[in-house]
């Protein structure tokens, strides 16, 4: 029998892995946050850039000292694809891989020549995913009546999703440890799972690893988030602190209409919520990441639970 002895919320965003004087170079918006700091023209300078750039590659590298650290028989990663895997034609709100090999192909590359560097991690090409544990994993959701997609087969132009490799490519390129990718469907109306149904997958999830026979020790990891591309400072911090409190009403009650692009990812972390159970959350660091006016960037999220 397993436990969940680990959890770790991270956001993935390319600002992460970019120099901080190409913040401004990353894509913006026109639509302003309803609320939006008062000092933003401060923040929009070069030096606040580099501090909490600096801030960043801080957190970055302390989440990957905890994972190498800890033993660990398999992680599981709650995170969502972005077309990488699945279409329009074919958008499942949750679907689980179970193949035996993960690939991981260069994000650069995926993003094209003019994006910005991004200083990545050199990455092996494949890596093992836990396909008994994935395999576990869809026999106990179905039982406790979750509709599920199951695939054995990853796109081979794309390899696995950036919210899936960012853990090899900024966190731990070494990794041994098998994965198993759980590709929640956070940005694609009309099917995005409610954040009480992402939450309820998470306890599905624990309540299936308890009874994994494969292994003893399992991390469960929510990539992406928190608000972006437009900043939300006031739902970032009331989702920051429902989480340390294990608050399930008020994760419940997380408004659908603001999960729209990237800060629907914020339902990863709901689903890890409910995965972690009572294990006790901390904060490492939280860095709104204005880039350009009116209020465009990435609120960077970066936690563990243990």
């Amino acid at each position: 029998m397993a436990d969940v002895v680990l959890g770790i919320g991270h956001s993935h965003t390319p600002q992460i892995s970019v120099d901080p004087d190409q913040w401004p170079n990353l894509g913006k918006t026109e639509q302003p946050s309803p609320h939006i700091p008062d000092d933003l023209e401060a923040q929009l300078q070069l030096e606040c850039f580099r501090e909490k750039h600096a801030r960043v590659q801080g957190a970055v590298k302390q989440l990957s000292q905890l994972l190498r650290s800890t033993p660990l028989d398999a992680i599981i990663i709650f995170g969502d694809d972005q077309h990488e895997q699945f279409n329009d034609d074919n958008m499942p709100s949750v679907a689980i891989y179970h193949g035996e090999q993960i690939e991981v192909h260069p994000r650069q590359q995926r993003l094209g020549s003019n994006f910005p560097t991004l200083h990545l991690e050199a990455t092996a090409t494949e890596y093992p995913n836990a396909a008994s544990l994935a395999n576990h994993l869809i026999n106990s959701l179905t039982e406790q009546e979750f509709d599920l997609t199951r695939t054995n087969q990853l796109k081979a132009e794309r390899g696995i999703g950036h919210a899936f490799s960012f853990l090899y490519q900024r966190l731990w390129p070494e990794c041994t440890v098998p994965i198993v990718p759980v590709m929640v469907n956070t940005y694609y109306p009309p099917n995005q799972p409610t954040p009480k149904r992402c939450h309820d997958l998470g306890k599905a999830v624990r309540e299936a690893v308890k009874t994994w026979t494969g292994g003893e020790r399992v991390a469960v990891l929510a990539s992406g988030g928190l608000s972006h591309i437009v900043i939300d400072e006031p739902l970032d911090l009331q989702v920051l602190d429902a989480l340390k409190a294990h608050d399930t009403r008020a994760l419940h009650a997380i408004p659908r209409e603001l999960m729209k692009g990237g800060t629907s990812e914020i339902l990863n972390w709901v689903a890890l919520d409910g995965a972690v159970g009572p294990l006790k959350m901390t904060l490492i660091d939280y860095i709104p990441g204005y880039r350009s006016r009116p209020s465009t960037g990435c609120a960077m999220a970066f936690a563990y639970w243990n």
